[in-house]
């Protein structure tokens, strides 16, 4: 005996311009890649660490922050500490991440450097009214000292985190302390 046959369903051909009837985001994303040509770029090489979030690379002294982790890891802190501010898209970020994973090594123990980005992190960064990255701020005792915006010369860098070591703690007890309940949204 012959079984009957099945007739296979097809989808009507697509007509240029017109959605998929019936077809998810994910399918239509598959269908397309399958399509190209397999090869894929990218626009932005990401800083490394970007992943990590609250770690610390034990070699350099270096700590990915976030909006979560930023009370603890910086205004609680007690030694001085360095933040870049940063976004995943910004040249001049790229340009001077190098320098600050080679100060965070020297200063190993005395200083204690941090990264933020403001991509995923906005509440702290509009917090301490960081509009433009790179901006480096030095904080002591958990108040905000000294800052630095743009791609600024590794020298003068080098010089803030000097100053930050030499006078930070004086400065700090003269500046006035941060009203954690003061927000934008009140």
């Amino acid at each position: 005996m012959m079984e009957p046959e099945q007739k296979e369903k097809k989808d009507p051909p697509e007509k240029p311009g017109q959605p998929d009837a019936g077809t998810t985001a994910i399918e239509k994303g598959k269908k397309a890649g399958a399509q190209s040509s397999g090869i894929k770029t990218s626009l932005v090489t990401p800083i490394q660490l970007l992943s990590k979030d609250a770690t610390q690379d034990s070699a350099e002294n270096l700590i990915e922050v976030n909006d979560l982790s930023w009370e603890k890891t910086v205004e609680k802190e007690k030694t001085p500490v360095a933040v870049m501010f940063y976004s995943p898209t910004c040249a001049f970020c790229h340009q001077m991440d190098p320098y600050f994973r080679g100060y965070a090594k020297e200063y190993r123990g005395s200083v204690l450097f941090a990264r933020l980005n403001i991509m995923t992190n906005q509440w702290t960064a509009e917090r301490y009214g960081v509009k433009s990255t790179p901006t480096f701020k030095f904080f002591c005792d958990g108040k905000p000292i000294q800052d630095m915006v743009g791609a600024v010369y590794p020298a003068l860098l080098k010089r803030a985190v000097d100053d930050v070591l030499m006078h930070g703690k004086e400065c700090a007890k003269n500046s006035t302390a941060i009203d954690y309940e003061i927000t934008g949204y009140g």
